[in-house]
């Protein structure tokens, strides 16, 4: 699979995995929410810690991988070969 690999080639499934941006704009939208509402930040670093905090609290809404998921898993492991398998253990 070259840099010209056509996506559309892959299964439904995994194209949902690739095209994650559902899950990263729902993330945006939980991070300008509470940014906004927090208003002025005394400096870069206290605008930090909060977005660290954040990120740790959305990620433990993360309870389970997308339905698909064992689907894509299966399929990169068998256009990738031992590259794909390589790099997930």
């Amino acid at each position: 699979m070259g840099a010209g690999y056509p996506i559309l080639r892959l299964s439904t499934g995994v194209r949902r995995i690739i095209y994650t941006t559902n899950a990263i704009g729902s993330m945006h939208m939980q991070l300008r929410k509470i940014v906004k509402n927090r208003g002025h930040f005394p400096s870069d670093e206290a605008a930090s810690k909060l977005l660290y905090l954040i990120l740790r609290n959305i990620e433990k809404d993360w309870k389970m991988p997308p339905i698909t998921w064992r689907q894509a898993v299966n399929q990169f492991a068998i256009l990738f070969g031992e590259r794909f398998t390589a790099a997930i253990s």
